[in-house]
């Protein structure tokens, strides 16, 4: 075979592929979510009063969450399709792993979101959880900045499995 039999052949196979999957009806998770919300998101995070900090710090990761797994964009509140209200619930970590002396080496970070969303006048809460490990060395102390990750990231999955589940209604909504 030559060169350029090939690289046709190689071609023809890449076509043959996206064929395929263009007719397998595949469409990615954010447009069912979308189908659940509509095109615009609007996100208030309640400050807690009893952990003032943490709130804070989900506020970013939570916004950034939903424009990444919602693929919408975020507006203010008078604009937006669905209104989503987020208030921490509680943040908490615990050690996971241990070394052979007994150190600490790995913690969990816990972080439980509740989530009401108003759209089309009805409102409905989701309780979320976004679990997060992340490791230490041994007999340290966890850093302000490793909490600040930690939290985050645990925040960012919470939104991720809010998503799922707006997504599963979503799915159920276009199949009607």
């Amino acid at each position: 075979m030559h060169i350029r039999q090939i690289k046709r052949a190689g071609g023809i196979i890449y076509v043959i592929i996206f064929v395929f999957f263009a007719g397998c009806g595949y469409r990615p998770n954010a447009t069912f979510a979308q189908a659940a919300t509509g095109s615009s998101v609007s996100v208030q995070i309640v400050i807690s009063a009893v952990n003032p900090q943490n709130t804070v710090l989900i506020k970013d990761a939570v916004s950034k969450a939903v424009i990444e797994n919602f693929r919408t964009r975020l507006t203010n509140s008078a604009d937006a399709a669905t209104k989503l209200r987020v208030k921490l619930q509680s943040v908490s970590y615990y050690p996971i792993q241990y070394n052979t002396n007994g150190y600490i080496i790995s913690y969990r970070m816990r972080t439980v979101l509740l989530i009401t969303m108003l759209h089309n006048g009805k409102s409905k809460k989701y309780t979320e959880q976004g679990i997060y490990d992340f490791s230490i060395e041994p007999n340290a102390i966890i850093s302000n900045q490793l909490r600040i990750t930690a939290i985050k990231n645990s925040a960012a999955k919470a939104i991720r499995a809010f998503v799922a589940q707006i997504s599963a209604i979503g799915a159920r909504k276009d199949k009607k």
